[in-house]
């Protein structure tokens, strides 16, 4: 019967639960309902995909449609979707039972079902309502179909998790970080007049593949002189000419996780007031190093970045953070859903060891040149590591 574990997966989920990655979800799991038993929470629905793919280890392009990953105080998660990913939730997940549905269906009936078999129907129940994958229709769906539960709303709970990173994952950040920097080379290898922005993406793309990395759940921002106000676009047929810079960010993936990295290069010769921005963002990013603290405050880093950056007479300019928490993503971002954790003048966020941030110093649009350079970094208790190594010094190809 569908859903139903036989016991020969029985045993091998057991077996499972020993290995590191066993080990690795049973002890966020139980975070997790350390979390709940906190709120008072009897069950919560997990639809963001990241937080699935962190208690469960689900890696698929299937979370265009609806996941709800019903996890209650005690006993055993279940993982809710369509019926025709269960070889792959087999396959991968050894957590939780897996109940799919027809497409005549939604993920609301066949979580309200699940929800009514083991008389959780009327407890209090937790979403994530700030979830891409939770959308307005499907919570309505849920709460027409559960109408004696009490709703609450626990969003960040499972983000707030994620945001401290354990060994095992900071190997994960690492071995991104290497995948980023094979692909930032060869992206800036392509990089010569006559190119395309579509060749110097495909060169990135090859040698991201080749170094062991998998889909980044955002593509390579690559884009020349004409569109480098533009936040999220990426490569065009655009030829590169002499005095173009070309804007390069990206992030190799592994297991999920994400290590992003930029730099800015130029075509021919180095702009007037090049040398000097890029003075004044090496000496900005190395102040966010040292003040990347355990216990600090990121509002104080970014006013350590943005020190600099007074001191150097550009007081009128002023980024919307200087940095933003990473690890695991999907499309469509490597920022870990649908909001930015970012290291802002005004936020409360307090630092702790095992956090990696991708750190930004971006002079652009200034009136005395451009610059930007950007590295993941991981926090430890001794301070800031910086995980990805290519060369911050202005390049210029020919």
């Amino acid at each position: 019967m569908e859903g139903l574990a036989t016991p020969g997966q029985e045993l091998a989920t057991a077996g499972w639960a020993l290995t590191a990655a066993g080990r690795e979800h049973e002890a966020r799991l139980a975070a997790v309902r350390g979390f709940m038993l906190v709120r008072g929470l009897d069950v919560v629905l997990v639809s963001t995909p990241e937080n699935i793919f962190y208690l469960t280890g689900l890696d698929h392009w299937g979370y265009f449609a609806p996941h709800i990953l019903i996890v209650p105080r005690a006993g055993e998660p279940v993982l809710v979707t369509r019926a025709m990913e269960g070889v792959t939730v087999a396959n991968q997940v050894r957590n939780a039972r897996f109940e799919g549905h027809g497409d005549y269906e939604t993920a609301a009936d066949a979580a309200a079902r699940a929800l009514h078999s083991r008389g959780l129907e009327s407890g209090d129940i937790g979403t994530e309502p700030w979830s891409s994958g939770l959308s307005d229709g499907l919570a309505k769906a849920l709460v027409r179909a559960l109408p004696q539960a009490r709703w609450h709303d626990a969003s960040g709970l499972i983000d707030q998790l994620r945001l401290v990173k354990s060994p095992l994952e900071q190997d994960c950040m690492r071995a991104a970080a290497e995948v980023s920097d094979a692909a930032m080379a060869a992206a800036i290898e392509a990089v010569r007049p006559g190119a395309t922005e579509r060749q110097v993406a495909a060169a990135c793309h090859k040698a991201m593949i080749e170094a062991g990395g998998t889909f980044p759940g955002f593509g390579p921002f690559i884009r020349s002189t004409r569109r480098l106000g533009e936040e999220h676009t990426t490569w065009s047929d655009e030829a590169l000419t002499e005095g173009d810079a070309v804007f390069l960010e990206l992030s190799g993936c592994v297991d999920r996780y994400h290590a992003p990295l930029g730099r800015l290069v130029h075509v021919g010769r180095l702009p007037e007031g090049t040398l000097d921005m890029a003075a004044i963002c090496h000496e900005a990013f190395a102040a966010v190093l040292a003040a990347l603290r355990p216990g600090a405050l990121a509002r104080d880093v970014y006013a350590a970045w943005q020190a600099v950056v007074d001191r150097a007479g550009l007081s009128h300019y002023r980024r919307h953070h200087c940095g933003y928490a990473v690890g695991i993503g999907l499309p469509p971002s490597w920022t870990g859903g649908n909001g930015v954790t970012g290291l802002r003048s005004d936020s409360e966020l307090q630092l702790a060891a095992g956090m990696t941030f991708h750190i930004l110093s971006w002079l652009m649009g200034t009136g005395r040149g451009d610059y930007f350079v950007s590295d993941t970094v991981l926090l430890s208790e001794a301070g800031a590591e910086v995980l990805t190594r290519t060369p911050t010094a202005p390049t210029v190809k020919a």
